[in-house]
């Protein structure tokens, strides 16, 4: 792919006459996770009162902004946002009929991405000359792209890693073939590989690794990390959760799910989403609406298909549910089409447990509220975050076993794994475990607490 762009690049004007001590630059990747993750730590950074700069497409920008929730909407003025131009790409449909769960309909978006290095760069030259050190902190994916840092002089990056620290180790550890991890495959396509392999020479550029981790949950996965690295000055810092509290609940926002909510008993509601970038069946979607249904629990379902490439473009897939199943449930579930606020949701105290794909944005969330996990792993790091949550954490139920991800699962099985996390002495432990972690968690982010102390480790670090 060529790494040029036939766009001109006007970066958006700031609001810096004079030179700043420091700069921030935030590099995202352009999967909803991704960008979500980088823009709350983004929030993070502005909040040591550090100039912030967010550079991505425009689309994505767009996109970020718009499903922005768990905090005040002004947060967004306060981050300066670059849109960066990237070439059109077409994107096929999510297919829910694919032999894989990877959103490879994606892959042309991914792939975009690396048109992005010139862009970046001439953004980099333009912001370091208003500071004194420009601080440049980019997903692991965008690598290449911000590559042209190591010929600035006052300039250093970041990795930001947006996975788990133990499914990282797993990776790693599948590609060195020194062990055999819990899930013996990295479950992507060759596409993806390619792009991940274009990374890989531009990696050691950068002067450390934040990772969206707590060292009270992983502390052994991140030992194992810095045991690794040979590289002595390569520095990390494990600063999660990026977000400590979300605004009261206020039935009055108006959200429907919220004002629903309400209306229930404690901890009697399973939430049940499956992030942006997955598309079941319909013979997969009618099990699952049997499965809740027979379990007789209070649920919340946000039925949605994966996002497109872009999603403010074309009309979305008609996910069409059993005759009769809304109204036959209207009294215990409530199922939703449109993007939620999955915070605010995760933090009512009317919601008990989560069934999830595991992506690492919703583990964090999850536990980070005290809310317990039905993992239902799909594709990527998936797999090793649903190891993590259920068989070393112990705070999750496995919905079904990662050998059987080609087979459609049953009504009976998601009914079971409902039952036990809602329903069960079992679920009774795990939602204690949950709590307790939810704790740990919060607490880590206050002040004095650990997360805490390596994210002013971090500051202090940057602004030496």
């Amino acid at each position: 792919m060529s790494n040029s762009n036939n766009h001109p690049f006007q970066p958006t004007p700031t609001t810096t006459t004079t030179c700043c001590p420091i700069i921030m630059v935030m590099v995202p990747f352009t999967a909803q996770s991704h960008l979500n993750q980088a823009l709350q730590l983004s929030f993070l950074i502005s909040s040591y009162q550090i100039e912030v700069h967010y550079a991505a497409s425009s689309e994505h920008n767009r996109q970020v902004k718009l499903r922005f929730n768990g905090g005040d909407r002004s947060d967004l003025s306060k981050i300066h946002f670059h849109d960066l131009p990237m070439p059109r790409y077409l994107s096929p449909l999510p297919d829910p009929n694919s032999t894989t769960k990877f959103p490879a309909h994606l892959q042309p978006s991914f792939d975009a991405t690396l048109h992005l290095r010139h862009p970046v760069g001439t953004l980099l030259r333009q912001l370091s000359a208003t500071a004194r050190r420009l601080i440049v902190i980019h997903d692991t994916l965008m690598s290449f792209v911000v590559q042209d840092v190591s010929d600035i002089p006052n300039a250093e990056s970041y990795a930001f890693r947006c996975v788990s620290v133990f499914s990282s180790c797993c990776i790693k550890s599948l590609v060195r073939g020194e062990s055999i991890p819990p899930v013996e495959e990295f479950f992507v396509t060759n596409d993806f590989l390619r792009l991940v392999a274009a990374q890989s020479e531009f990696v050691k550029i950068k002067k450390g690794d934040i990772y969206n981790s707590c060292k009270q949950m992983e502390s052994a996965y991140l030992d194992l990390v810095a045991k690794n690295e040979p590289n002595v000055n390569n520095k990390q810092w494990a600063i999660a959760p990026l977000i400590n509290r979300v605004r009261i609940i206020n039935p009055t926002f108006g959200n429907e799910c919220l004002l629903w909510l309400e209306k229930q008993p404690p901890k009697s509601v399973i939430y049940v989403s499956f992030g942006s970038t997955i598309s079941m069946t319909d013979e997969q979607i009618e099990a699952l609406a049997f499965g809740l249904k027979e379990s007789k629990q209070r649920f919340i379902w946000v039925l949605r298909d994966a996002d497109k490439a872009d999603i403010f473009t074309g009309e979305d897939r008609n996910l069409k549910l059993p005759k009769g199943f809304e109204e036959s449930v209207k009294e215990t579930g409530m199922v939703v089409r449109d993007w939620v606020p999955q915070m605010e949701i995760l933090a009512h105290g009317s919601v008990g447990g989560f069934m999830s794909h595991c992506g690492w944005n919703s583990c964090l969330e999850s536990l980070g509220l005290g809310v317990p996990i039905a993992a239902w792993p799909m594709h990527s790091d998936q797999p090793y975050n649903a190891v993590l949550i259920t068989e070393i954490l112990k705070v999750g139920v496995e919905v079904r076993e990662w050998a059987d991800k080609s087979e459609v699962v049953s009504s009976c099985t998601i009914k079971r794994a409902v039952e036990i996390l809602m329903d069960s002495e079992e679920g009774e432990k795990i939602r204690k475990r949950a709590e307790e972690l939810g704790g740990v968690l919060r607490d880590a982010a206050e002040e004095g607490g650990v997360s805490k102390m390596e994210m002013d480790s971090f500051i202090a670090h940057i602004t030496r």
